[in-house]
């Protein structure tokens, strides 16, 4: 059987999704797991946000799994005197190696891309972070440089610039 993903809009029962990537390992990258209530701020932050047009995050699900595997999303931000998107994901170490990020990616993009209003959707991972690096790389973003950045607030910390065209359209997977 093919696996398929699809990206359902967070909904109020998707705490849940979060507490499962606030692992040592999966945080690894954003300066380490964050308390409850940050997660349950995260979360309300998540609702609002989508209800406000500023946002659209989802929950990955897999038609092999019981259990949403991740969460990815975009989000409005000026970046350099340009009104763009920005994304970010988190695929739950039990489903990662099998390429469910580079598909989840992809429908993101394309979710991004139908909205028409932004040409541009960036990432920033870590420039440590190997395999969010790879995702831009084989999923079309074009690396445009470094930048310094603070996430979580007080943890600076170095990222790559990867860029994506949302006018060419999404990547295929």
């Amino acid at each position: 059987m093919d696996e398929t993903i699809t990206l359902r809009p967070w909904h109020d029962r998707d705490l849940p999704v979060l507490e499962r990537s606030n692992t040592p390992e999966m945080t690894t990258f954003l300066g380490g797991p964050e308390s409850d209530e940050a997660l349950r701020n995260r979360h309300a932050r998540f609702l609002r946000l989508w209800q406000e047009g500023e946002a659209r995050m989802f929950v990955v699900e897999s038609s092999r799994e019981n259990e949403p595997i991740g969460s990815i999303g975009y989000w409005k931000k000026e970046w350099q005197g340009e009104d763009a998107y920005e994304t970010g994901w988190s695929i739950a170490t039990a489903y990662q190696g099998r390429g469910l990020a580079s598909r989840a990616l992809a429908a993101c993009v394309a979710d991004a891309a139908s909205q028409g209003d932004r040409r541009h959707l960036f990432a920033f991972p870590r420039t440590d972070n190997a395999a969010s690096n790879a995702l831009c790389r084989t999923s079309g973003f074009t690396l445009r440089g470094e930048a310094d950045f603070e996430y979580p607030k007080g943890n600076p910390i170095r990222s790559n610039v990867w860029v994506y065209d949302l006018a060419a359209g999404a990547p295929t997977r």
